[in-house]
């Protein structure tokens, strides 16, 4: 078993405890998803690039409890609907891999239809 088999066991384990798989509906779980995701976000909101630099030094602890819901609500998700995380992964870096060409990409921040 691998780390994130065990760690998709634990949370599926929280869950049925609680008896909240009654609520986890695909929406809903992408909602909280995306959710998750903003609080991310709100850590960085505002600052400037020496702000941020200053802010992940001194917050590492709540910035990794916020990524942390994100990869629980991943987790769960892949779960419930079936989806090996891990193969859908490796087949959207190789994906990416033929979008971006290093050749073309490298350097660049431009999207793979225009480069």
């Amino acid at each position: 078993m691998n780390i994130l088999n065990d760690l998709t066991e634990k949370i599926i384990e929280f869950r049925n405890a609680r008896d909240w798989k009654q609520f986890h509906n695909p929406k809903d779980v992408s909602l909280s998803l995306v959710l998750e995701a903003t609080e991310v976000m709100e850590h960085f909101q505002w600052k400037n690039p020496d702000e941020i630099k200053t802010y992940i030094e001194t917050n590492k602890n709540e910035i990794g409890e916020e990524l942390a819901d994100v990869l629980y609500w991943v987790l769960l998700m892949s779960h419930d609907l079936g989806i090996d995380v891990l193969d859908a992964l490796e087949k959207k870096i190789k994906k990416n891999e033929d979008k971006y060409p290093v050749e073309k990409a490298k350097g660049k921040h431009t999207k793979y239809d225009k480069l």
